[in-house]
């Protein structure tokens, strides 16, 4: 069985922020602390898999992100177009991950079945967990569901040889991460279980969560799923992009092989 190759692909990024944003509790809450926002292509041989899409340039200016690329265009450099992508992993449904969801037309969506349910539920009615959502995005969702184009998920699954989502929560209801088989070992995608190395390395939540016991619980989740410490990818640290080479253009960092 042959193993796949990883890249993470930083479309967007935000300088002004401060740790108070990253660790709740934190003492040192008024430091800098930026972030940096990702997808992930998994490839092996011509099979490729998309791990969620990002937002886009209205959706940035609404919420006040700098735009690096259109995630779209930023697939090129593997000579890929949007439409070529027929299997995209969404790891929860939060406007950073599903924004870019409508540019995939061809897609194949993968998701937990609790991540819907939460979207379109009565915790929406809450200001403080929608904000993190977009009604687009989730709408865009529900019409590949009715088109038949959406697999849902209740735990842990195998997407394709090599790949497996695992349920985590915590975030999201339905936020699921995302195990890969590669040279180096398992690697997991954390995606939002843990948006910096320091969340589960110290075990500190990230501010915006649902339920603390599962995120807590999820830092335990990816120290299990992962063949060592270093293969555990967070979902938003700009570490990642020091920590692993460069590859095949400025915005992408190459996973699969290890640290450098």
């Amino acid at each position: 069985m042959s193993n796949w190759e990883v890249f993470a692909i930083r479309y967007a990024d935000q300088q002004n922020r401060t740790r108070a944003r990253a660790f709740l509790m934190d003492d040192n809450h008024n430091a800098p602390h930026p972030i940096d926002f990702y997808v992930w292509l998994l490839r092996r041989g011509d099979e490729v898999i998309l791990v969620d899409t990002g937002f886009d340039g209205p959706e940035a200016k609404a919420r006040g992100f700098d735009l690096r690329q259109e995630v779209g265009s930023a697939l090129a450099p593997f000579g890929l177009k949007p439409e070529d992508i027929t299997k995209l992993i969404v790891t929860h449904l939060h406007f950073d991950h599903a924004g870019g969801l409508h540019l995939f037309p061809n897609a194949m969506l993968y998701m937990q079945a609790a991540e819907m349910a939460y979207a379109t539920g009565p915790c929406m009615c809450h200001d403080t967990l929608r904000a993190p959502f977009t009604g687009a995005h989730v709408c865009e969702a529900v019409m590949r569901l009715y088109a038949g184009k959406l697999v849902f998920f209740d735990g842990d699954a195998e997407v394709a040889d090599g790949v497996t989502v695992h349920a985590i929560g915590g975030h999201s209801k339905g936020l699921q991460a995302v195990r890969v088989r590669t040279e180096a070992g398992w690697l997991v995608l954390a995606s939002d279980a843990a948006h910096f190395y320091e969340n589960f390395q110290r075990r500190v939540p990230f501010p915006l969560v649902v339920d603390v016991d599962d995120m807590l619980t999820g830092f335990d989740t990816l120290y299990a799923l992962a063949s060592e410490e270093s293969l555990i990818i967070p979902g938003h640290d700009p570490l990642v992009r020091s920590y692993f080479p460069n590859d095949i253009a400025p915005e992408i960092t190459r996973l699969d092989r290890g640290r450098t």
